[in-house]
């Protein structure tokens, strides 16, 4: 796991993020995917790492069969990265940093309402929640500061 002014995170989970809502695999996956959020929201910076994130980390070591270890999982990060840096028009690779700020959020927000990254998303069984959260405005997201907006 990182220091706590910096979050790895794997490409896909940047998409996760926009749409999360507490709820999620496993207990053990909801605490990480909770606290990254607030870390996030808290200053901490974004790294990028192909694999196990400081999300998942602690989950593929812990249960017998984690969703990490799918094959589609790895193929979901390259999608999202792929789809994201094009949306923002800058390459982001493994061992990128950057602060997923709320003009951050905002942007890929409306870009996924948008169906940008479907691509990525249809590999995943939560897409149709995370479609109809983002058609319903991102209402009740924990991803966001109090004043944020959609």
């Amino acid at each position: 796991m990182s220091d706590n002014q910096t979050v790895r995170l794997r490409g896909h989970h940047l998409l996760c993020l926009l749409t999360y809502k507490g709820l999620g695999y496993s207990p053990d996956f909801v605490a990480g995917m909770t606290a990254t959020a607030g870390r996030l929201l808290a200053g901490a910076t974004v790294e990028l790492v192909e694999g196990a994130d400081d999300i998942c980390a602690p989950l593929c070591l812990a249960e017998e069969h984690p969703h990490c270890h799918e094959a589609t999982v790895p193929e979901r990060d390259r999608r999202a990265l792929s789809l994201i840096a094009d949306h923002l028009g800058r390459s982001l690779r493994t061992g990128d940093r950057f602060t997923f700020d709320e003009k951050l959020r905002a942007r890929l927000r409306a870009a996924y309402r948008d169906g940008a990254f479907k691509a990525t998303c249809e590999l995943c069984e939560w897409q149709p929640l995370c479609r109809d959260i983002a058609t319903g405005g991102y209402d009740g997201t924990l991803f966001r500061s109090p004043q944020e907006t959609t």
